[in-house]
């Protein structure tokens, strides 16, 4: 599962959908809907949040949004009502440890997205708000 801090935009077609299926598998694991995942260290900085159901949905919902963007279809009823949720602290470090994961990935699956993202700087997913400091301590580098 990975529940990037970085923004969909810069995600391939096979990243936003994972990013689509792991975000509403993240989800049912907040709300105890499922028994598998539930100590993920990806979930630690939602269930931090005063509100970690609804910052999960404020999440998806930006992802689904760059999906309509593209033009893809991503059932939104999957989510509850998008309320205005307080935004969650991220680091300049772990923002560039994510960005070099991705380009990784990106060289692999498709050269020309990493080649068009190489020379910009990250930006972040409109729920996190970025802050000096290192990779996070949930991160498994």
């Amino acid at each position: 599962m990975r529940l990037w801090t970085l923004h969909p935009k810069h995600l391939d077609r096979q990243g936003l959908l994972a990013l689509w299926r792991e975000g509403l598998l993240a989800r049912a694991v907040l709300r105890g809907q499922t028994r598998g995942y539930r100590d993920h260290p990806q979930l630690a900085r939602f269930r931090g949040h005063a509100a970690p159901e609804l910052a999960i949905d404020a999440y998806l919902a930006a992802v689904q949004e760059e999906a309509s963007a593209r033009g893809y279809v991503f059932d939104r009823s999957k989510l509850g009502t998008i309320q205005p949720v307080t935004r969650i602290d991220a680091t300049t470090g772990q923002l560039a440890y994510e960005w070099q994961h991705l380009l990784r990935k990106l060289a692999v699956r498709h050269p020309a997205l990493a080649e068009r993202w190489q020379d910009e700087p990250p930006a972040c997913h409109p729920l996190f708000v970025i802050a000096p400091g290192p990779i996070a301590p949930w991160e498994r580098p």
